[in-house]
């Protein structure tokens, strides 16, 4: 083998062992603990007031009933507010909301983004009020104890804490194939990387943290997309490790037809992209100081999207089973087995159980649309591509 193809072969050759041990190490953490809840049962010293803000964007269609849903908490309703920050909303919907016991910010930008909505509302929270500053997609539904359990984290001491985001529902092929990547994510990168005694990963929702804390660090985001990611990495920088609670429960609506996964991808592309670029130099900077919990944020931006890997290592293994070339058929079949496993083992039995031969047909097309996301990154980079809620599709047989 010339030299040149060797430079280029190894280090493409590390890259995906990478991927693939990364992945299976986070896999196996997350079956020996990673969940930082308090029992329930357990009296917190105090009852703090928290700030449950609410980012939406012409979410019409789901606001009311979320919010109908989330003022269900058995938290003391004096010692909670929920702030919608209603972003291009119809009239009669802010009129339905006016009846209802929450707060209404209505805010307007030139190019409307989640983090510009959350910054908003930050700064027109009175100084001193609230505890705890918490994050809900227009779209959530919170478990009647979430606040409760959320209180108890900070209880504990933890500065920042990430709830266990679940399907609201699986009534489609993708969304079966979105609940499975979610609890997927949540085994890897939330229990796995807590019992590895790392930070869990935010995911945009669900997720809570002191006030000043937060308003700190959303004044330094630069995303237009995947702000979760820089708040993750700006929160470790700071020192303050992120906790997650396995059983406080936030249903999420799921992604249910082709063309919104392929936007919605290609927005998180987009993200991760702009995370490394722009973090790099700190992850790097963080690992000589020692911090390896923000080492590791940086880390997790270099990861193929699981998809597209196990595509990628499909065709490898298929490739060297056709030419004949034995290394190249062990190599891309070994890393395969090693990703089957870990995305086995990381994925809850009752999802399993909603898998058809229908639902298996879709994944192909999963992948088709997930390799044409590639193409959108650029425009996704500029301008936020917004997720669509609320749009009920019938399962497909």
């Amino acid at each position: 083998m010339a030299l040149l193809e060797y430079l280029v072969i190894l280090p493409v050759g590390i890259y995906l062992i990478f991927n693939s041990f990364y992945l299976f190490i986070s896999a196996v953490a997350g079956w020996f603990g990673g969940k930082d809840d308090v029992p329930v049962t357990k009296q917190p010293t105090r009852t703090r007031r928290i700030a449950v803000l609410v980012p939406a964007y012409k979410e019409d269609k789901v606001i009311l009933d979320s919010v109908q849903v989330n003022l269900q908490q058995t938290y003391p309703a004096d010692f909670y507010d929920i702030f919608v920050i209603a972003d291009s909303f119809r009239p009669e919907t802010l009129q339905e909301l006016s009846h209802l016991p929450v707060k209404v910010l209505v805010v307007s930008f030139e190019q409307s983004t989640v983090q510009k909505s959350l910054t908003k509302a930050l700064e027109q929270l009175p100084q001193g009020v609230y505890d705890i500053v918490l994050v809900s997609d227009a779209d959530n539904h919170m478990a009647p104890d979430f606040l409760h359990r959320i209180n108890l984290a900070f209880d504990s001491g933890w500065r920042a804490v990430q709830g266990h985001r679940v399907a609201k529902n699986t009534n489609t092929s993708v969304a079966v194939f979105d609940a499975m990547n979610e609890e997927v994510n949540n085994h890897l990168f939330r229990k796995g990387q807590r019992a590895l005694g790392l930070s869990a990963s935010l995911i945009g929702s669900g997720m809570a943290f002191e006030p000043e804390t937060m308003k700190r660090a959303m004044h330094q985001i630069q995303s237009v997309g995947g702000y979760d990611k820089e708040l993750e990495m700006l929160l470790l920088t700071e020192g303050i490790q992120i906790a997650y609670l396995n059983d406080a429960l936030i249903y999420d609506e799921k992604v249910q037809n082709l063309e919104v996964f392929e936007r919605q991808r290609s927005r998180w592309i987009a993200a991760q992209i702009h995370f490394v670029k722009l973090y790099f130099g700190t992850g790097m900077r963080q690992l000589l100081r020692g911090n390896l919990p923000a080492f590791n944020g940086l880390l997790k931006g270099f990861l193929i999207p699981r998809i597209l890997y196990l595509a990628l290592l499909t065709f490898g293994t298929f490739l060297g089973l056709v030419l004949g070339i034995q290394p190249v058929f062990q190599f891309f079949g070994g890393l395969l087995a090693i990703l089957v496993f870990t995305l086995l083992t990381s994925t809850p039995g009752y999802l399993w159980k909603k898998i058809s031969m229908g639902d298996l047909l879709t994944l192909p097309l999963l992948i088709f649309r997930m390799i044409r996301s590639l193409l959108k990154v650029k425009a996704a980079s500029k301008k936020f591509m917004h997720t669509p809620h609320g749009e009920t599709v019938a399962k497909e047989n």
